[in-house]
Parts: structure tokens; C-alpha cells; sequence
């Protein structure tokens, strides 16, 4: 006879205390709903990178950019060099977009909500830095509009900023791709065969391969490593 399955025994009543239900608001049903979709629906490839932040150093601990606008930056170039990126996956085809909107990760309280920045390889460091605060404060504010939240094309989240090192992203369907920094570290690093201080920071991108194969993804991350090492005012 075959073994069967193990099952837990059911806890005596009380031994977990006191049980509190919280039902789930309307965000965060949106979110486990495509959570649960992301995770059953895309076949999800997944690489990471280590940038060294040391040149940009100035911009975000001294000029005060944050890392979110230099992200938005360096992957509204790659985007443009790397179109395939720059779509989705939709009915058994590709779409390729000639916008490049990037949606923003925003915490708010218990959940999260992702603006779009519109038209990023367009716009100035100083105009991505001034958007990303603006629609942070919105956001912070339950005031975002749902055009806001609409439209985009890519998704980045900077969970760095809370002093995480590195994380997966989840893709947001039927975007093709998605991308998360980790926290900005400072570390030893080799420069001309010497050991000196240096910072360097994880970036991971995790994309549909249906839409973007091994060769693409990489190259799609090394230029978005490439843009934030060579990042200038």
C-alpha cells in the first residue's frame, strides 16, 4: 500500500492566540491578483549586475539626485537601444512601443502603487528627479489620477532606498520586462590593481523570455549598467 501524504495536525483552539482578520483593500487585491498572474503566466528570465556607482557618486550624495531618476535615466536609454525591451506580449504576439513610459515602484503605507513616467528618454536628469518627487508626494497622498497610473511600458523598483541589497522584480503583464537596485554599498573594489574604497550597487532585471531571449536580456542589462557608470548632470 502506498505511503500517504503527511498532513499537519489541526492546532488546539488558542494555541496561536488571539486570530485578527484583516480583509485585503482594493489595492492590495489588485496587487495579489497580479501578482498571482505574473507568477502563473510569464516564463520569467532573470539576470543581475553589479554597477560601480563610484563616478556618479557626486549626483546622488551631493547634488541630490536620487538613484530612482538616474535609474529612469540609464534605462530610458537602454530601452531606445534595445527596442525589443520596449514591449509586450500580447495574444501570442509581440508589441513593440514607440513611447518609452517607465513605471515607478512606490511604497505607500501597507501596499504600493506604480505611476508612469512618461516619455523618459526625452526628458532631463533634472526633470526626472523633479517627476519622481512629485509623484512620490502624490502618491504618499492618495492624489494620484488613473491616468497616472497608466500607460507604461517598462517597470523599475529601487527597494535599495529601504537598504535592501538586491531583489527579483516581479514583471508586470504584458510589459516584457521589469528591474530592481539594490541599496548602494560601500565595498573594496580593484581599480589599476589596487584595492580602494568604492560603492557598487545590484541592479536584476527579470523579463519575459517570450519577448527577450538570453543574448538580448544581457545585452539589454549591461547597457543599463553601462549608462549608470558613464551617468553625468
Amino acid at each position: 500500500m502506498a505511503d500517504q501524504p503527511a498532513t499537519q495536525p489541526e492546532a488546539a483552539p488558542g494555541v496561536k492566540g488571539e486570530v485578527q482578520i484583516h480583509e485585503p483593500d482594493r489595492a492590495q487585491r489588485s496587487i495579489a491578483r497580479r501578482s498571482a498572474e505574473a507568477r502563473a503566466t510569464v516564463p520569467d528570465l532573470e539576470l543581475s549586475a553589479e554597477v560601480d556607482m563610484e563616478p556618479s557618486r557626486p549626483l546622488w550624495s551631493q547634488a541630490g539626485y536620487s538613484v530612482t531618476a538616474l535609474l529612469l535615466r540609464a534605462c530610458a536609454a537602454a530601452l531606445r537601444e534595445v527596442p525589443q525591451a520596449n514591449g509586450a506580449y500580447r495574444d501570442g504576439r509581440v508589441e513593440l512601443y514607440s513611447r518609452i513610459n517607465i513605471g515607478v515602484t512606490i511604497a505607500t503605507g501597507t501596499s504600493y502603487t506604480v505611476p508612469t513616467v512618461f516619455d523618459c528618454d526625452t526628458k532631463s536628469l533634472d526633470a526626472l528627479n523633479s517627476e519622481t518627487e512629485r509623484l512620490s508626494e502624490r502618491a504618499a497622498g492618495g492624489e494620484l489620477a488613473p491616468p497616472e497610473l497608466a500607460g507604461a511600458t517598462f517597470t523599475i523598483s529601487n527597494p535599495g532606498a529601504l537598504g535592501v541589497a538586491s531583489t527579483t522584480p516581479l514583471i508586470v503583464p504584458p510589459q516584457a520586462a521589469a528591474l530592481a537596485a539594490g541599496a548602494i554599498r560601500e565595498t573594496p573594489v580593484v581599480r589599476a590593481g589596487t584595492i580602494v574604497p568604492g560603492h557598487l550597487m545590484t541592479i536584476t532585471l527579470a523579463c519575459d523570455h517570450r519577448i527577450l531571449y538570453g543574448a538580448q536580456a544581457a545585452t539589454f542589462l549591461t547597457r543599463i549598467k553601462s549608462h549608470l557608470e558613464e551617468a553625468t548632470a
